[in-house]
């Protein structure tokens, strides 16, 4: 059930960003964008998936509760009473409303109908935002901080999924990273300084160390490593490219953009493996709850409120100088229009090298 709640709530990221990036590219002039084809068969899958996907941490929350108090009484009290079971519902009845707008309409032809289902897409966050743990640990706060994270991303994300995976062609690539490229870098900049506000709910900035001793530190971490990798291909597409389709018009980027939205699926992952483990502050430090990754570096005892500390060596920095080699194989694989999938491999040894640096390093 982890391993399934894991990839649904990283769906449902996917799933906000085909929409909301559809609806906003829909309003952007032809002249600043390449010309794009998503299927409403896809929009409408999309909307689905947002209505099930979303289903499932209730589905769990019911399954767990209801061995002591029979599945439809658990159920009804889940759906009527908690938190977590109203959203679902509004999130539901939104939902559906939102696919059979988009069953009538044609946001394509009508500026219009876009901007509703913006509207429509922008409640359905406002609903996950309310049933999340920021939002059940500070109402005001953690509801404000959760729907700012989420709409950024989405935003970010969405426009480049779209623009990756539904583009007829590579025309007007040039204007179309005039205005994307600082829309992307104001989302990034939200993302980082919301999702930094976040984890201050779960993670003191003075224990964020510490907390690798647990499943959740360590996912975090792994999460914080992967978002390095996607700063250079960010780099690359709206720096690099720009200036190489100056020179060469017929370049195609979308091969980039591609590797660069798989990335981000894989910080979603990661994201969503986050829901899946008991943040540090509520979790005792005993040799149950030590993560199996922690334990397989570090062989010392645990005790609670233990202390990590660094101690590089030969092997931590060897690892250092690995990454830095795989970062500049990403480099040179651009330079050399290698195929962009090796860099994505390098991407993913680069964030493996600097982990093992990184825990090789724990004393």
């Amino acid at each position: 059930m982890p391993f399934i709640n894991t990839i649904t709530q990283a769906l449902i990221y996917v799933c906000f960003g085909i929409i909301l990036g559809s609806f906003i590219l829909s309003l952007v002039p032809l002249s600043y964008r390449p010309a794009i084809s998503v299927p409403k068969g896809t929009i409408l899958t999309a909307i689905a998936g947002i209505a099930i996907f979303s289903f499932i941490p209730v589905l769990q929350l019911i399954l767990y509760l209801s061995p002591g108090m029979g599945f439809l009484y658990t159920l009804q009290s889940v759906l009527l009473t908690f938190e977590v079971g109203k959203a679902w519902c509004f999130t539901f009845v939104l939902s559906i409303l939102l696919f059979i707008f988009a069953i009538w309409t044609d946001y394509r032809k009508c500026a219009l109908h876009s901007y509703i289902g913006m509207v429509l897409v922008l409640i359905l966050i406002f609903a996950l935002a309310w049933s999340s743990h920021a939002s059940s640990l500070n109402k005001v706060v953690g509801f404000l901080t959760h729907t700012i994270h989420f709409t950024a991303v989405s935003v970010w994300c969405g426009i480049l999924i779209v623009i990756s995976w539904f583009s007829k062609n590579h025309s007007n690539w040039t204007n179309f990273l005039k205005w994307f490229t600082p829309t992307a870098s104001f989302c990034f900049i939200s993302t980082i300084v919301s999702g930094l506000i976040l984890m201050t709910f779960v993670v003191n900035f003075n224990d964020y160390t510490n907390s690798w001793i647990l499943p959740y530190g360590q996912t975090l971490l792994i999460k914080h490593l992967l978002i390095l990798p996607l700063l250079i291909y960010a780099l690359i597409n709206s720096i690099f490219i720009k200036r190489n389709i100056m020179i060469d018009d017929q370049y195609n980027p979308i091969a980039w953009t591609r590797m660069e939205s798989i990335m981000i699926l894989l910080i979603f992952s990661a994201t969503a493996a986050l829901g899946q483990q008991s943040p540090p502050h509520e979790t005792v430090i005993i040799d149950e709850e030590v993560s199996n990754l922690f334990k397989f570096f570090y062989e010392g005892p645990f005790f609670p409120e233990m202390t990590l500390q660094f101690s590089m060596n030969i092997t931590s920095v060897s690892l250092i100088g690995f990454a830095l080699l795989f970062l500049a194989i990403i480099i040179i694989s651009y330079i050399k229009k290698a195929p962009t999938i090796l860099t994505l491999v390098m991407s993913v040894l680069f964030v493996f090298s600097i982990y093992l640096s990184i825990m090789l390093s724990v004393t």
